[in-house]
């Protein structure tokens, strides 16, 4: 018997997948791809990338999905390319171009310092086709109904910003940033401060903390392969490897089921993350937030360390069973 028409896929699988995204499909058709691929129910993802960008995508099953803001707010590392003298409303080649203007009078060096100021960045422009919500409408479609797009404008990081080829009017670069960084208007930035206008060309995402492009898998080799999608899965006890861990007794863990909350000082000593930069402050014992496993080394839990009756207790953030 088939199944029933609107009925959900069941999960059989739970912890997370990296794949590199190619370029041209939405991160949420990545998503339904792996749903057929897998067979697979609940299915989520972790960090959109545009549909012109590829690279590294977290894609999370089952489970996996209790985590998804977890694994979503470590730092991404992008390698691109921009033009100059070119300027559009999407702010990369996707859009309508809006001006042109003359690069030639610019050097190879006023293009590199210009690369290497978006180190001193600490602000930027939402772009005017983006997802970001505005009175609970997505930015581009307020944009191509011809609305009038706020502007909006978020604190970010960046480092390690550097130019890795130059061929102007193209700058091949590569650049770690704080999540939800907008490359598409760092390279607006860079055109605007050049007085000549940059588009992005080309974006691949090297890393988004703690997944590397090495742990990516093709999306076409797994459709192809379908008998080996089990072992692209990586478990719930390993999708958080930037954090440090400990194993609880079955009591314990009973409590744990029950929403209870364990003294500290008679948990085991935390094991260190096996990734290091995870989010806990700490990689030590004095950790403010740790993966619990069971004696069967399944994850139980996220805890975060907190005070409760002045008695120190790890609290759990997400229950993982």
């Amino acid at each position: 018997m088939g199944r029933r028409r609107g009925a959900r896929r069941p999960d059989r699988f739970h912890g997370v997948v990296v794949i590199n995204k190619p370029t041209g499909p939405t991160s949420a058709g990545c998503v339904n791809q792996i749903k057929r691929i897998f067979d697979q129910g609940k299915v989520g993802h972790a960090g959109t990338l545009d549909p012109m960008a590829s690279g590294v995508l977290v894609v999370l099953l089952g489970r996996g999905t209790k985590i998804a803001s977890y694994v979503s707010g470590g730092y991404k590392i992008y390698r691109g390319e921009l033009m100059l003298g070119q300027t559009t409303d999407t702010y990369d080649t996707e859009g309508t171009i809006t001006a042109t203007a003359p690069w030639e009078h610019i050097t190879a060096a006023e293009a590199e310092a210009a690369v290497l100021a978006w180190n001193e960045t600490t602000e930027q422009e939402v772009p005017p086709y983006a997802a970001a919500k505005h009175e609970g409408q997505p930015l581009y479609k307020i944009a191509r109904q011809g609305g009038d797009v706020p502007v909006k404008t978020k604190h970010i990081v960046v480092s390690e910003a550097e130019v890795l080829s130059m061929d102007l009017p193209r700058i091949h670069f590569r650049v770690r940033v704080s999540p939800g960084t907008y490359i598409r208007s760092l390279v607006h930035s860079l055109g605007m401060r050049l007085s000549c206008g940059a588009v992005m060309t080309a974006l691949t995402r090297e890393y988004s903390h703690p997944f590397a492009l090495d742990h990516a898998h093709e999306l076409d080799v797994l459709a192809a392969n379908p008998e080996t999608v089990a072992e692209a899965v990586i478990p719930m006890a390993d999708a958080l490897p930037h954090w440090p861990r400990f194993v609880v007794s079955t009591a314990q863990a009973d409590m744990v089921r029950n929403g209870k909350w364990l003294d500290v000082v008679k948990t085991p000593p935390l094991e260190a993350p096996r990734v290091p930069g995870g989010p806990c402050e700490s990689d030590g014992d004095d950790a403010v937030r740790a993966l619990c496993l069971d004696e069967n080394g399944e994850a139980l839990a996220m805890v975060e360390r907190q005070l409760q009756d002045g008695v120190e207790r790890w609290a759990i953030l997400r229950g993982l069973w």
